[in-house]
């Protein structure tokens, strides 16, 4: 993290929404933040400024079109214009983040008006609210990552001037953390995805019902998760403060949220038993009930919600209305609920006005609705004693310079302008201060006398306070600034500005006092100044409003002085018109009205064209031009009313000086020359009788006049839904030229806005039918909201729009804004062919869309879901008729380990009688089903730093949000035993990390009354046998006290080890075929999946949506992973092509370069299986025995210092590769064959391996000196080419056996190993050697403890010798004293080199082997151009990069330019980054702790700083990470090796030889990664000063002390 800057919230939203776009358009000044700016993928941010006038936000649809990462930064007064543009945002799955400051119309209010974010908060869009400045830039950040992960658009909003405004501490992340939050594979899959294509209205219907949509909610709360972990802060979406108990609750965002919440806390310091709370809201869209009543304490009597926005069309403001919803979706009636409006026109929102909110909530009388500032207050202080206050008037730049002279000291800095008075905070404390204007300042200091600001500043002065002056003159000071200073008591002191500057609150008591005359306390306060208006609204008397006002206000709200209602104006409603011209309130009425003004428009248009063509008209040249511009305007087909309206204003403007008789007629008709919205309002009463009625009249004339009919008939029952009027919007749909929504405020507010807005922008005839049910004459806001709910929901009231003119465009008309629809309009929609696309296809669609015939599917999905655990429960218990008491055993199990002991223990208790059932925990019901149990036994292992396993968080946090009387369980008896590693974080402060969730879930149980059967029971892998130890220890008891015997370990169902499973799958074939045929699920089953490495591929599941899909009850995102076996990594320009048309059908795009050097696919489908390895061995490459317990791919080193020398060892790695390969045809049957070979049709025989293979798998490289890139001591069996100089011929091998880099983090019997040497043979011995060695690691490998099967492990068990003796014996060879040899580094040989015949090499650098497409670098491409017409090879290097090997001289030039045109000559990196490699770990390796290949570039870049900074930046440091302790990327030979322990935690490892010929030695544990650059970073600095000449870095902290030599690998744990 950064240090902390003194930003502004409009600056902290902004410099997030520059870090993760790629074009930011601003509808607002960005002031210091315009200049270029980077966005963390390396891309320079592309900004732009725009009007907010002028169709806000437009110019982000060219943007999504192209799937480009946009943001928007605006003011909230654009919103409303912007509605139909949020409309398509919302659909676009783009993402999109909009930053709005809330702005309030009151210049002398400090608090925003929400009203217009929540006139859009049914746009689709999520809404996430900031309640401080810090929450400003993170939130601002979450609503990126969100957007970007879950495709939806975010719409950011927080308080303009109280947040927006306010400067203080601000902890910016760092674009080094951001990463870690969107990569840039998150990047490219974001992009990958196809931007939404437009579809009729019901394909989109079909398409969400076809797939589970994305829980934006959780994937939110996932993410401020995440970010608490990384940054510590944190975040919920609704989070609650206050007594667990509370009675009364606030329940608020914005910055009054924090207001209150710094009330509550007050309040309870004072009072720890005051029974108050407050809820903050800060993820509004979408609302969760759920989580809203699970997080407001279950005691709560009365909630108040506190909402800075004046809702025009409601009673009720909206936050209000979704509070009261969720508790009716409840069925709670207890609880009171109130609304009150803060902010919007007050001046300010004090704790003393939160408090006066909790005095009225207990009182026996309350206003159910109330303005916040019109409560009768009390003093109330809430600042800590620390905090110091201060405000200057008339100097905002001195405020500045006294705000950082503090900042300087490491304060936090509160500093807000308002009304020229910038009110300062000061504090010795991290933190939010209180967002409310400063009161008892301990110093006001007035550099500008003459405003008002200065009374009401003194007026917030503390009582004997300094007031601070520039000279002696008091003269210049009003009468009310005198009179308020001696009200004050205050004391006047004189100091310059230069004295304020520099921040010390001590200056003012130091400074020179001038004595305060006595006459001021006589002056008269009305001379005191302005006094601050009343914000409490007036009353409009005590009769009701008029039903349809919600939609008047609208329709003024959106259109202001254009509109133009042409009829029932002087009535009190459409349904009581003016009883002295009842005829008015009658759309013939309107209609003849508005006829007549569109035609003397018509006239008017005719007239002035004619003037301007008139050259006697004797019009003035400024005339003129104005008159010809608007007709220019006026009859262009695409001109908008306010393009119309400006060029009216422009001629008005010209003619008032032109005395022509033209001017005079035209500025006696000006009210003509602008646009208006012409609207007749009805009542349902319209729908009677249509044909006869004005509204047909209006449909039928093709005339622009648009209707809002206001229908309040309740259609929640089918009795009134039979008896309904006709339909309006049928019959004008029919017409097919009319414009029809049908809205309900109360379901969308945002979508009547948009309708509105829409109709009448259509030229021709609109309809908009608007819902407002009234149940009775006492209709409450609350009774239409549920009334509107159910409508909407069942059908009986859809919410839709038809629009021609997008007919006309080639665009489906029709756009289906709610869930369901009538059977009627269903019909209309069939018979005009909008339907019958989705009707061929599925002939039922019609039941599914019916509104109230058709059953909840979703529902009945869960209902059977339940069940079918219900009925799996009692086919358990059933099983070998157990009437025994019942128990119940849940596991958390990550890899596997608690799952199988759970198992375990279900299978000894149904043996002793009991009716058990076994689950994870996840997968177990209702958490109050709890109640209900008898005994419950739970096994869980520990995750990471302590955390719960995947499959049982949500039964965590389902249990621990429960309080004592939730649930009763006094009657469940429950033991619990944890798994865990007392080592694993070793740091004393770690210690309890160990074995926590299993703590956790006992300490919870008995809090909540259960009985604990047996103590808790805590397996260690430190232990002896690992937690077995402690297991062996505990079970006897829990079976003692469940009253059943211990009959020890004979009733276990034999474990099927690995030997067995492969002699059992004849010869690898298993049930492979029978799995793919599967189509029932993604995976295979486990054994088949242990057998599938065999034939080169291994089953994965996506790691990053694991948790989502677990919500969403899908399994695991599965896939495959498929590797070539390539000896030497060498491929012809044919098979690279088609391996890049693999990756592009079947697997996610990519090819990955591996560290066996080895081609590698990801992503691949089981459906594709086995397309994707029949496409690879039709290119003549292979995938068996690229995996399993056998020999693998065989590396060479692919660049020879003689270049005769590489094709010999190329010949021999092949010819050694077919000796050793499988001979079983298994692999033919299964991938190859057209017809599979079923059961034991043929048998096979495998002359090297036999029927169990190898104990584990096998490696074997072959290094050609002085080059040792491919880690000859990491491996198996390695030979040493020993090459003759004369001949340039290869002589013989030096032969190494058993290295290996795997162990297990905390056992100490695991271990990697160097190889040790053997000997030298001559070349013609080597391929026989090499069965020798295999055989011998078969015939005496460990077979039963797999930890311990590598051939490592053999040699140190039998000893070097016994091994040695063995291979000479089957070999019939002896080995020769080694012959001479050097080894100089075991890096690449990056760029040109010179081949044999005049051909050329080239080695590009590709960053951890990912062939994939980049923004600015596109190698995939490039390559497959390359391979079109390249004549030589591709060889992979065993450092993950790419050789273009055998270039003719002939197209050594042309070869180059491609290279240059693609970037992929780019060799200006550090030595750092060249020698550094990763493996994949997350999200597709099950294994991986941590992040490598998606982290490791990140952390090389932090380290370049110090690398360049020390002078270093082409040394050569090999530096490896893997996510896991497996080493795939050989990570114990490197000189500075990271390996994973936890998600964002690694073991550093120090002093690996830069020859890759000495093991390193762990340096620190746990590091994360704050503390690995600060424990790295001087180790850099100080090897570049005390190195010797040519000593490598591993060299150099071996001699420096921070590590130990390792000699051997049975000293690689002892660190003494």
């Amino acid at each position: 993290m950064s240090s902390p800057r003194f930003l502004d919230g409009q600056a902290g939203s902004t410099l997030a929404a520059q870090a993760l776009s790629e074009h930011v358009y601003a509808y607002r000044s960005l002031g210091a933040h315009a200049a270029p700016a980077q966005n963390i993928w390396g891309n320079t941010t592309v900004q732009s400024s725009h009007s907010p006038a002028h169709d806000p936000i437009s110019h982000l649809h060219d943007a999504l079109a192209t799937r480009s990462l946009p943001s928007a930064l605006l003011s909230s007064n654009a919103l409303i214009s912007a509605i139909p543009h949020l409309f398509k945002f919302a659909g676009s799955q783009a993402g999109l983040v909009i930053h709005v400051s809330a702005e309030s119309d009151k210049n002398d209010s400090s608090f925003a008006d929400f009203s217009k974010v929540m006139a859009v908060r049914q746009s689709g869009l999520a809404l996430l609210s900031s309640s401080t400045v810090q929450e400003a830039h993170d939130l601002a950040v979450i609503a990126h990552v969100a957007a970007i992960k879950t495709n939806t658009p975010i719409l950011h909003f927080f308080d303009s001037k109280r947040l927006s405004h306010e400067y203080t501490n601000v902890d910016l992340v760092d674009q080094e953390v951001l990463l870690k939050f969107v990569s840039k594979e998150d990047l490219e899959a974001y992009k990958a995805i196809e931007p939404a294509q437009a579809q009729t209205a019901y394909l989109q219907y079909k398409a969400a019902a076809d797939k589970t949509p994305v829980n934006v909610y959780a994937a939110i709360q996932e993410i401020m998760v995440q970010f608490a972990t990384i940054t510590g802060r944190h975040y919920l979406p609704l989070e609650y403060s206050g007594h667990p108990e509370a009675e009364h609750v606030v329940v608020a965002m914005g910055a009054g949220a924090t207001v209150a919440e710094q009330t509550v806390n007050h309040v309870r310091i004072a009072n720890p038993d005051a029974k108050i709370g407050v809820l903050k809201v800060r993820l509004y869209r979408p609302w969760s009930d759920t989580d809203f009543l699970e997080m407001i304490p279950n005691s709560v009597k009365r909630v108040a919600v506190l909402e800075p926005s004046q809702d025009y069309t409601s009673t009720w403001n909206p936050l209000f209305l979704d509070v009261v919803a969720a508790y009716q979706t409840a069925q709670d009636e207890d609880v009171e609920i109130v609304s009150g409006q803060y902010g919007v026109e007050a001046r300010d929102f004090t704790p003393a006005m939160v408090d006066a909110v909790f005095r009225m909530l207990a009182q026996s009388e309350f206003q159910r609705r109330f303005v916040v500032d019109a409560l009768p207050t009390q003093a109330l202080h809430v600042l800590p004693s620390d905090v110091k206050q201060a405000i200057i008037v008339g100097d905002e730049k001195l405020a500045h310079s006294f705000a950082q002279a503090n900042l300087a000291q490491n304060k936090t800095v509160q500093l807000y302008t308002v009304n020229g008075a910038s009110h300062l905070r000061v504090s010795s404390r991290k933190g939010a201060l209180l967002p409310s204007l400063v009161s008892e300042a301990s110093a006001v200091v007035l550099l500008d006398v003459t405003t008002g600001a200065a009374v009401d500043a003194i007026r917030s002065l503390a009582q004997g306070g300094f007031v601070a002056v520039q000279n002696d003159n008091l003269d210049g000071l009003s009468n009310g600034v005198k009179k308020t200073i001696a009200d004050k008591q205050a004391t006047i002191v004189v100091v310059d500005a230069q004295q304020v500057a520099k921040g010390d609150f001590g200056i003012f008591s130091q400074a020179r006092k001038i004595q305060v005359p006595s006459s001021w306390t006589s002056l008269e306060a009305s001379s005191a100044g302005a006094q601050v208006a009343s914000s409490t609204p007036q009353a409009n008397g005590t009769g009701k409003l008029p039903v349809e006002t919600p939609y008047i206000k609208m329709l003024d709200q959106v259109f202001a002085d254009r509109l133009e209602i042409a009829n029932a104006v002087n009535s009190a409603s459409i349904w009581a018109p003016d009883t002295t011209k009842p005829e008015t309130a009658s759309p013939e009425y309107g209609y003849g009205k508005l006829l007549s003004k569109i035609q003397q428009r018509a006239r008017l248009i005719d007239f002035v064209e004619k003037a301007v063509k008139d050259t006697s008209a004797g019009l003035s040249a400024d005339a003129y031009k104005a008159l010809s511009q608007w007709v220019l305007v006026v009859k262009s087909a695409g001109a908008q009313s306010k393009q119309v309206n400006d060029a009216a204003s422009a001629v008005v403007a010209a003619l008032q000086s032109d005395a022509s008789a033209v001017a005079k007629e035209v500025l006696a008709q000006k009210d003509l020359l602008s646009v208006k919205s012409n609207w007749l309002i009805g009542s349902d009463a319209w729908a009677r009788d249509i044909g006869q009625s004005g509204v047909h009249h209006v449909i039928t004339s093709g005339e622009n006049v648009n209707m809002l009919i206001v229908d309040t008939i309740p259609y929640s029952t089918k009795v009134e839904r039979e008896q309904r009027k006709k339909d309006i919007g049928l019959y004008a749909m029919n017409f097919g030229s009319v414009y029809v929504a049908s809205v309900a405020v109360y379901s969308s507010y945002t979508g009547v806005l948009n309708a509105l807005m829409e109709a009448d922008a259509y030229q021709g005839p609109s309809i908009v039918l608007a819902f407002l049910p009234q149940l009775n004459a006492d209709n409450s806001a609350v009774d239409t909201l549920k009334e509107t709910k159910i409508s909407v929901d069942n059908g009986a009231w859809p919410l839709y729009r038809w629009n021609p003119s997008l007919e006309a465009a080639g665009k489906e008309p029709f756009t289906l804004d709610s869930q369901r629809i009538k059977k009627d309009l269903e019909k209309f929609l069939e018979r005009e062919n909008h339907f019958s696309q989705l009707v061929a296809q599925q002939p039922d669609i019609s039941k599914l869309l019916v509104s109230s015939l058709e059953s909840d599917v979703k529902k009945r999905h869960e209902e059977l879901k339940r069940k079918a655990r219900e009925d799996y429960a009692n086919l358990l218990a059933g099983l070998g008729g157990a009437n025994g008491p019942p128990l119940t055993v849940l596991f958390g199990s990550d890899n596997g380990n608690a799952e199988a002991l759970a198992k375990k223990i279900a299978t000894r208790a149904k043996s002793r009688g009991l009716q058990v059932k076994w689950m994870a925990m996840d997968d177990y019901g209702d958490i109050q089903d709890l109640a209900g149990e008898t005994n419950l036994v739970i096994v869980c292992s520990t995750a990471g730093q302590g955390e719960m396993p995947g499959n049982s968080r949500e039964f965590w946090k389902a249990l621990n949000g429960l309080v004592v009387g939730d649930i009763n369980l006094a009657e469940l008896r429950y033991a619990v035993f944890g798994l865990g590693d007392s080592h694993y974080w070793p740091r004393e402060e770690d210690a309890v990390f160990y074995n926590r969730p299993g703590k956790q879930f006992d300490t919870k149980l008995e809090t909540l009354g259960a009985v604990r059967l047996v103590e808790l029971g805590l397996g260690d892998d430190q232990d002896a046998d690992g937690f077995e130890t402690g297991f062996q220890t505990w079970q006897p008891e829990l079976w003692k006290a469940l009253g059943v015997k211990d009959v020890g370990a004979e009733d276990d169902v034999p474990k099927l080890t690995d030997d067995q499973m492969k002699i059992n799958s004849n010869y690898l074939r298993g049930t492979i075929a029978e799995d793919l045929a599967d189509e029932s699920t993604g995976c295979l089953q486990e054994i088949n999946g242990k057998l599938l490495k065999f034939h080169g591929s291994y089953g994965q599941d996506d790691r990053d949506l694991r948790e989502e899909r677990k919500k969403q009850g899908l399994e695991k995102a599965y896939s495959f992973m498929i590797r070539v076996r390539m000896p030497g990594g060498v491929s012809t320009p044919a098979q690279w092509l088609a391996m890049d048309e693999l990756a592009d059908t079947y697997a996610n795009g990519a090819i990955k370069l591996t560290t066996r050097q080895a081609f590698q696919l990801h992503g691949i489908l089981k459906r594709n299986l086995r397309s994707t390895i029949r496409g690879i061995n039709h290119s003549l490459l292979s995938t068996l025995a690229a995996c399993g317990d056998v020999n693998r791919n065989i590396m060479v080193t692919p660049i020879t210092e003689i270049p005769e020398v590489h094709a010999q060892v190329q010949e021999f790695s092949e010819k050694v590769m077919v000796h050793l390969a499988p001979q079983t045809n298994a692999y033919h049957e299964i991938w190859l064959a057209d017809e599979l070979v079923a059961g034991h049709a043929v048998q096979d025989y495998e002359p090297i391996y036999g029927p169990t293979y190898l104990p584990r798998k096998f490696k074997i490289v072959i290094a050609v000196p002085p080059n040792n890139d491919v880690d000859i001591y990491a491996h198996d069996l390695g030979y040493i080419a020993i090459v003759d100089p004369a001949t340039k011929k290869v002589i013989g091998y030096n032969v190494t056996i058993g290295g290996g880099m795997g162990m297990t983090h905390g056992n100490k019997k695991t271990y990697p190993r160097p190889a040790s040497m053997l000997g030298y043979i001559p070349a013609d011995k080597g391929v026989i050697v090499s069965e020798a060695v295999v055989t011998t690691q078969r015939d005496y490998g460990d077979r039963t403890n797999r930890k311990h099967a590598r051939f490592k492990y053999t040699i140190d068990d039998h000893g070097l010798d016994f091994i040695k003796a063995e291979i000479e014996k089957r070999a019939g060879i002896k080995f020769e004293e080694p012959r001479p040899f050097e080894f100089k580094d075991n890096a690449d040989r990056y760029g040109w080199s010179k081949g044999v015949d005049d051909k050329w090499h080239f080695c590009m650098f590709i960053e951890n082997g990912k062939v994939k497409d980049w923004p600015d670098f596109q190698p995939k491409t490039g390559l497959r151009e390359l391979a079109k017409w390249h004549k030589g090879e591709f060889r992979l290097s065993p450092n993950q990069h790419l050789i273009i090997a055998n270039v003719p001289e002939a197209d050594l030039e042309k070869t180059k330019a491609l290279l240059a045109k693609y970037k992929m000559d780019n060799l200006a990196f550090s030595g750092l980054r060249l020698n550094a490699m990763a493996c994949v770990a997350l999200p597709t390796c099950g294994l991986a702790m941590a992040e490598s290949e998606r982290y490791l570039p990140t952390l090389v870049g932090l380290l370049e700083q110090a690398i360049e900074e020390a002078g270093l930046r082409e040394d050569a440091i090999t530096i490896r990470m893997t996510g896991c302790p497996n080493g795939c990327a050989r990570p114990y030979l490197a000189e500075l090796a990271f390996v994973g322990k936890a998600p964002g935690a690694y073991n550093v490892y120090l002093g690996g030889g830069h020859k890759g010929e000495r093991l390193n030695k762990l340096y620190k544990e746990s590091l994360r990664e704050e503390e690995i650059l600060n424990e790295i970073k001087p180790i850099i600095k100080r090897y570049a000063l005390e190195r010797q000449a040519g000593e490598p870095f591993g060299d150099f902290v071996i001699r420096a002390g921070y590590v130990k030599k390792t000699i051997t690998g049975t000293d690689f744990h002892d660190l003494s």
